[in-house]
């Protein structure tokens, strides 16, 4: 049995193009592999930790090879936490929605509590080199007002996905998956668009 991990962060619930793609994903997943454990973070409903003080002090006290204080040590306990969540899954679903060209801040948030040293991470002073240490697959589920794609000349504007999929390298997931659904500002043109990429989710979902 396979542990699916679905990260969503948007707001907007019954009304995010996102979502709405993502729960097509997870309903074919179901049935695709019925034994399988969906576990579910809404960011918007997560409890995530300031990132300093004691927190904070722990992560350089770690990375200096230092021994941190009690209470720093209390502190790390919640970015352990959070992020033996995350990596105890075997697969990963984003939903992602674009927010002014680039990630909502409740993601960046959860991004930065749990890409730590010694747990998403590791450094080799030897080879100067970075090794992500997650596994996994991913797929991303992306979502923009306007179209960023290839020859639509706002390429540059979008800062959505190379953020999102540069992180997840970093920690060591590679193999990605990615959904786009795009000018969901368009008017009757932003539903086909939203039930194109439904579609193509329930197709990904089967085999994933």
């Amino acid at each position: 049995m396979a542990t699916l991990l679905y990260i969503e962060s948007s707001p907007r619930k019954q009304r995010s193009h996102s979502i709405k793609v993502a729960e097509a994903f997870l309903a074919s997943y179901r049935r695709a592999h019925p034994d399988d454990r969906i576990d579910r973070l809404d960011l918007w409903q997560e409890s995530l930790p300031r990132f300093d003080g004691d927190m904070l002090n722990a992560k350089y006290s770690i990375m200096h090879g230092e021994n941190p204080s009690a209470a720093e040590r209390t502190a790390w306990t919640e970015v352990e936490r959070l992020f033996k969540r995350f990596d105890a899954a075997d697969k990963y679903v984003f939903s992602v929605p674009m927010w002014n060209f680039g990630l909502p801040y409740v993601l960046k948030h959860y991004i930065d509590v749990i890409t730590q040293p010694g747990l998403a991470w590791s450094f080799d002073p030897a080879s100067g080199s970075y090794s992500g240490l997650v596994h996994g697959k991913v797929t991303a589920i992306y979502a923009s007002g306007g179209a960023y794609h290839a020859g639509s000349g706002a390429e540059a504007f979008d800062l959505q996905k190379p953020a999102l999929e540069n992180w997840l390298a970093f920690i060591g997931l590679t193999d990605i998956t990615r959904i786009v659904v795009a000018g969901t500002l368009a008017g009757p043109a932003a539903a086909k668009a939203t039930d194109d990429a439904s579609a193509e989710a329930a197709r990904v979902a089967a085999g994933f």
